[in-house]
C-alpha cells in the first residue's frame, strides 16, 4: 500500500498533469474498492453520502470522529489519494487546526472544508445558504496549513459563493483570499443545470492554484471541457449512494411482488463477487 505522503504528493501532482483527477464518492471500504476497480482516480469520501448511510440529513449532525473514521477505513484499504469532505471544519480556526492534525495522523491525502457558516444545510437543499465573511474563513485555511507547517494532508478550501447566489464575482474574490491564505486547492461549487458560471471562474482565474469542480448539476459538462477551463479536480461526489439507492430500490421492489429469490438474481452480484472484493482467499470462495 502507498504511504500518505504519497498518496498526498500523487494527488499533488496529477492535479497539474493534462487530465483533470477524477475522485468519486464513497462512504465505506467497499464502495472505495469498487471505485478503484473502475479506474478512477481519487476518492470523495462525501458528507452528504456519510450522512445518508446513517439515515441523516446532510446538516452537520455527525461528529468529526465519526467523518475521520469512515476516512480512515476508506484508506486503509484502496491505494488511491482520500480526500475527506470536512463541511465547515467542525468550528473555527482552533478547530481546523485540530482537524487537520487528526487527518494528518491517520494518513488522508486531502481535507476539503467550506466556507458556510455551522451549521450547514447540502447545498441543492431548497434553504438560504449563509457564508462566513472571506476574512473569517481565511483565518481558518491560515489556521489549518500553519499548525503542519505545510506538512500533512492538502487542504482544498470550497466557496459556496455561487450556490449561494453571490455570483462569479464575489466567488473570485473569495478564491483569490483563501489562496493567499495558504489553499492548495479551490473548489467552486454550483447548483446551476449549465456549466458557464464554473467555466467563466475558471477563464478567470489568474493564480497558480488548481481548481475543483463538482459536476452534479451542470452534469452535461465533459471532463475535457473543464480542464481546458483549467480544473485539475473533478468530482462526481454523489454518484455511487445514488446509484445504490436506486439499484436497492429496484430489486426489493421486484423482490416483495415476486415472492421468490431467484427472480432477482440476475440483477444482483454473485457471492464470489462480494468476497472478491472483500479479499477473501480463494479458498474460502462461494458458489452463489
Amino acid at each position: 500500500m502507498l504511504q500518505v505522503d504519497e498518496k498526498r504528493d500523487l494527488l499533488r501532482a496529477a492535479l497539474r498533469g493534462a487530465h483533470p483527477v477524477r475522485a468519486v464518492g464513497a462512504h465505506d471500504g467497499l464502495t472505495a474498492k469498487i471505485v478503484a476497480e473502475a479506474g478512477f482516480e481519487a476518492v470523495w469520501v462525501s458528507s452528504f453520502e456519510l450522512s445518508a448511510s446513517h439515515g441523516l440529513p446532510d446538516a452537520s449532525l455527525l461528529t468529526m470522529t465519526q467523518y475521520l473514521d469512515a476516512a480512515e477505513d476508506v484508506d486503509a484499504v484502496i491505494d488511491l489519494p482520500v480526500i475527506a469532505d470536512c463541511d465547515t471544519g467542525f468550528g473555527g480556526p482552533l478547530n481546523v487546526s485540530y482537524l487537520m492534525q487528526r487527518y494528518a495522523r491517520r494518513h488522508i491525502a486531502a481535507v476539503c472544508i467550506e466556507d458556510k457558516m455551522f451549521p450547514k444545510i447540502n447545498s441543492f437543499a431548497e434553504a438560504a445558504q449563509d457564508l462566513l465573511s472571506a476574512e473569517e474563513f481565511a483565518l481558518k485555511i491560515k489556521a489549518g496549513k500553519e499548525v503542519l507547517d505545510g506538512d500533512g494532508p492538502l487542504l482544498i478550501a470550497r466557496t459556496e459563493a455561487l450556490i449561494s447566489g453571490s455570483g462569479v464575482d464575489e466567488a473570485l474574490d473569495r478564491g483569490h483570499a483563501y489562496a493567499a491564505a495558504g489553499a492548495d486547492v479551490v473548489l467552486v461549487h454550483s447548483k446551476s443545470k449549465r456549466p458557464d458560471e464554473v467555466l467563466e471562474f475558471g477563464a478567470r482565474w489568474d493564480l497558480d492554484v488548481p481548481l475543483a469542480a463538482v459536476p452534479t448539476t451542470y452534469s452535461q459538462v465533459t471532463e475535457a471541457t473543464l480542464r481546458e477551463a483549467g480544473y485539475g479536480l473533478v468530482i462526481y461526489a454523489n454518484h455511487s449512494l445514488r446509484a445504490a439507492v436506486r439499484g436497492v430500490r429496484e430489486v426489493l421492489d421486484r423482490l416483495t411482488h415476486a415472492g421468490r429469490a431467484a427472480d432477482v438474481e440476475s440483477r444482483i452480484s454473485p457471492m464470489a463477487e462480494i468476497f472478491a472484493l472483500q479479499g477473501m482467499p480463494a479458498r474460502f470462495s462461494a458458489t452463489p
